[in-house]
C-alpha cells in the first residue's frame, strides 16, 4: 500500500511537538490497549454500529491522565515509548492505529487537541441531532455523501437531506438501508464530487489509508469521530464530534 503522505504530515508536525516539549528525553511511555465495545461506547439504544458487530475495534492509548483513541480492524495492544511514535512505520492498519491513537493521548496531555475520547450510550443520537442542525445552518440543504456507515447520523440525515451512503464493509455494500443502498466505499471519488455538495467523512480513513482520497476536494469536507481528533487539530481539519468528552 502506498505511503499515506497526510500522515507523514501530521508525523513531521508531531516530532517537532515531541522536542519542544523534550518529550523524547523524558521516555514518557505510551501504552495501547483494545477497549470493547461496552467500554468504548456504553450501550447505545441502537445496536448496529460496527464496533458492536465486531467490526473494528478501538484501541486505546494512554499518556500521562490523558487518552486517545482509534478504530482498527487491525487490532493489537502496544507500549514503547513516545519517540517511538515519531519514527514509527505507518504501513499496516496496526501501525496507523498505534500511532493514531498516541497522538490523540500526547496532544490531549499538552492541550493541543480535545474530544479525543467516543461519546456513549446516547451520545451518537445527540450528536446526530447537532450535526443535522449544524448542516441546515451552515449548508442550507446539501447533498450530503456519507464515508462510513454510522447509523445513528444516517438514521437522521436521510430524513432531512439528499443523502448517499459509503462503506467499506462488505456486509453492508448493496443492502438497503436508511432509504438508499449502500454503496462501495472504494469509489471514483470525482463522480461522487459531482453529486455532493457536501462530504461527511469517518475520521478512521486516517487509520485505514484511505483520508488522502478526501484532501483535494473543492466540495466541503467535514470529518467526525475521536480517532481523527489530533491530526484535525494539526493540520487544520473540519471535524465534529461534539459529544466525546
Amino acid at each position: 500500500m502506498k505511503e499515506n503522505a497526510f500522515l507523514r504530515r501530521v508525523q513531521e508536525s508531531f516530532k517537532e511537538i515531541v522536542v519542544k516539549n523534550e518529550l523524547n528525553e523524558k521516555n514518557i511511555d505510551v501504552s495501547c490497549s483494545v477497549l470493547t465495545a461496552q467500554e468504548a461506547i456504553g450501550n447505545p439504544e441502537r445496536k448496529d454500529f460496527p464496533i458492536q458487530k465486531g467490526k473494528e475495534k478501538m484501541m486505546q492509548a494512554c499518556f500521562g491522565c490523558s487518552y486517545g483513541q482509534a478504530f482498527t480492524d487491525m487490532p493489537n495492544t502496544f507500549s514503547g515509548k513516545v519517540k517511538e511514535l515519531t519514527t514509527m512505520s505507518l504501513e499496516t492498519n496496526y501501525e496507523r492505529a498505534v500511532f493514531i491513537s498516541g497522538v490523540n493521548a500526547v496532544l490531549r496531555e499538552l492541550n493541543m487537541a480535545d474530544h479525543t475520547i467516543h461519546c456513549k450510550d446516547d451520545g451518537p443520537k445527540a450528536c446526530s441531532s447537532e450535526l443535522a442542525e449544524m448542516i441546515e445552518k451552515e449548508y442550507g440543504t446539501p447533498k450530503i455523501a456519507l464515508f462510513g456507515l454510522q447509523p445513528a447520523m444516517a438514521e437522521v440525515l436521510h430524513k432531512k437531506f439528499p443523502l448517499r451512503i459509503f462503506d467499506l464493509d462488505d456486509d453492508n455494500i448493496g443492502q438497503e438501508k436508511f432509504g438508499t443502498i449502500i454503496e462501495n466505499g472504494m469509489c471514483e471519488i470525482a463522480d461522487v464530487e459531482a453529486w455532493a455538495d457536501l462530504f461527511l467523512v469517518t475520521g478512521s480513513t486516517v487509520c485505514n489509508n484511505s483520508i488522502n482520497n478526501f484532501l483535494q476536494l473543492k466540495k466541503p469536507v467535514i470529518f467526525f469521530g475521536t480517532t481523527i481528533s489530533g491530526p484535525a487539530a494539526l493540520l487544520g481539519l473540519k471535524r465534529f464530534c461534539p459529544q466525546s468528552s
